[in-house]
């Protein structure tokens, strides 16, 4: 009898041994734009995949790609995508593997304001400039008629960090404003002329929710799952858009070439139903893997994610890819393949 349970201790433990070594751990790292869809795939995919493990890490766009460039983890994440310096200073090729599509919002603590209220392009780089001052100036005004601001200080409130998010905002502040683009320009950090610094999304969320008088911008679905108010955007067609999947799409849709390595900005896009402040965001994937097992296990994800993964972003205010653009990336998720083994020196 004791021999028996001896015999079942043993198949228990050689079994855990033998699950424990099939499983497969990914570590990833980067923007904090995408983590809550990226939060609910990794889960998603390890629940019907439960020896594959993803585990990653909202850090923001900026250390994502620096995390991919030392080769740190085995995938980065931006909203921004790597400029051309960036990938020559990386060893091995990255692929740009976009994921799904999102918005930044205004997002504003005004004493006596509830409602949505409307930012013309030239109002909100001067807001972030620094040069528009109190909530009641005559041009917040003429925008938002029948408002009542107060007479009070605007407290700007910005990222931190470096940020895909702060990438997606200078870069449409820099389509819309020559002074913003000459004294600030474009980045995952800048040089802010004012305002105060928040870490990730939900610092900046958290800080403007604190703070009377503030603005900021966050990823729309920070806005809303913090229930915190966010503005209308007028677009170059002319009309104010407020920040939705319909209006995201429609900026995604201005795109008729889409680049060969997916770097594209749809910032200030074209288009009477487009939201301007809108944006892809990408996986930072190399392109050759040392280990087999985890190439294959990102490959089959990555998959996954391009079928039935776009059809859990509406529910985290994420708009899908365009059909065109994933049948795209799914020919580029062949190109990911196992690094060849040198061949050993005589």
């Amino acid at each position: 009898m004791r021999s028996r349970i001896f015999m079942a201790l043993a198949l228990v433990v050689a079994l855990a041994g033998v699950s424990s070594a099939a499983e497969t751990n990914l570590t990833g790292a980067g923007a904090t734009f995408p983590y809550p869809m990226y939060s609910k795939w990794f889960d998603e995919y390890h629940n019907q995949h439960s020896d594959i493990k993803i585990n990653y890490q909202s850090i923001g766009s900026g250390g994502g790609i620096k995390q991919i460039q030392a080769g740190t983890v085995d995938f980065g994440a931006s909203d921004g995508p790597m400029t051309d310096e960036q990938l020559a200073q990386t060893p091995g090729k990255v692929l740009h593997i976009p994921t799904v599509l999102g918005a930044d919002v205004p997002t504003y603590n005004v004493t006596g304001v509830t409602g949505e209220l409307k930012f013309t392009p030239d109002v909100l780089a001067d807001l972030f400039l620094g040069k528009i001052k109190k909530w009641n100036d005559p041009r917040l005004a003429k925008a938002n008629p029948g408002v009542k601001f107060p007479d009070e200080d605007i407290v700007i409130v910005h990222r931190s960090d470096g940020s895909g998010t702060t990438y997606i905002w200078t870069d449409y502040l820099s389509k819309v404003s020559s002074e913003w683009k000459d004294k600030v320009g474009k980045g995952t950090s800048v040089n802010w002329p004012v305002g105060l610094g928040g870490k990730g999304n939900e610092g900046v969320a958290g800080t403007v929710k604190q703070t009377e008088g503030s603005l900021g911008y966050v990823e729309l679905i920070y806005a809303v799952s913090n229930k915190m108010p966010y503005g209308s955007v007028q677009n170059p067609a002319g009309s104010f858009v407020k920040a939705s999947l319909d209006s995201v799409t429609a900026a995604a849709a201005s795109v008729k070439d889409m680049p060969e390595d997916f770097r594209v900005s749809i910032t200030n896009a074209p288009g009477k139903a487009a939201y301007p402040i809108s944006s892809f965001t990408w996986l930072l994937v190399p392109a050759e893997w040392a280990d087999a097992g985890k190439e294959k296990a990102f490959v089959d994800f990555l998959n996954w994610m391009v079928d039935k993964g776009q059809t859990m972003t509406s529910a985290l205010q994420y708009a899908p890819l365009p059909k065109n653009v994933a049948t795209k990336v799914k020919a580029r998720i062949k190109e990911i393949k196992v690094k060849p083994k040198q061949s050993a020196k005589k």
